[in-house]
């Protein structure tokens, strides 16, 4: 009987439909109240789009938003929507920059291995070549990646960089601002097994005690 030959697993592709709105905080602090209401992810989308709850131009405009704000606040636990509704404005950009890295893995492993790494070694900026060379990197076991359009590429990228500074993580001259989390955040991210804390331009506990 021959052996079998030992294959690596197909790693899953990545989404990237992101390109539909940046942060949508503005969008989030609306959602959540409809959402605690309902507890119900379809019935507050189909209320959404009813109503244009988002005022958005067309009804197909209207449907994307929608949709795509539901893909992320979904991936928020009930209690992080209900802390949405009363967050302050740098909670709640930071909650909706957790919000896109758990719904889309390539944001992100770049906040992870990208963003956070040029932190923790003291380099102060992060531009859009440190974007492309990540996907270039990714793109060696990831199809989709290679396969895209430059366009498309620009308009991910884009997007990204656009989120990092509505979650003021990244200045308009490309320095990377170090993350304030207020401690009811703080505490909800460092919970989570790994801690999410990783998605931040920030040290942990457990870091700072190294480097003191």
């Amino acid at each position: 009987m021959e052996d079998e030959v030992a294959t690596a697993p197909v790693p899953r592709r990545y989404a990237l439909s992101f390109t539909a709105g940046t942060l949508l905080t503005r969008e989030a602090a609306q959602f959540a109240p409809v959402y605690l209401e309902a507890r119900d992810w379809k019935r507050v989308r189909d209320q959404a789009v009813q109503e244009n709850l988002l005022q958005a131009r067309t009804y197909r405009t209207s449907v994307r938003l929608v949709r795509e704000m539901v893909k992320r606040l979904s991936t928020l636990t009930d209690d992080e929507v209900g802390l949405l509704v009363e967050a302050t404005a740098s909670e709640r950009a930071h909650l909706m920059w957790v919000a896109a890295c758990r719904r889309y893995a390539l944001i992100g492993e770049f906040a992870e291995e990208v963003l956070r790494e040029r932190y923790l070694t003291l380099a102060s900026t992060l531009d859009y070549e440190d974007f492309d060379s990540f996907v270039r990197t990714k793109a060696l076991w990831h199809e989709e990646l290679a396969a895209i359009k430059e366009s498309t590429l620009q308009k991910l990228r884009s997007n990204v960089f656009k989120m990092l500074q509505e979650a003021g993580l990244l200045s308009e001259a490309g320095y990377i601002v170090p993350a304030v989390l207020s401690e009811r955040v703080a505490a909800r991210l460092s919970a989570r097994a790994p801690s999410e804390l990783r998605f931040f331009p920030t040290q942990t506990a457990a870091e700072q005690g190294a480097t003191s």
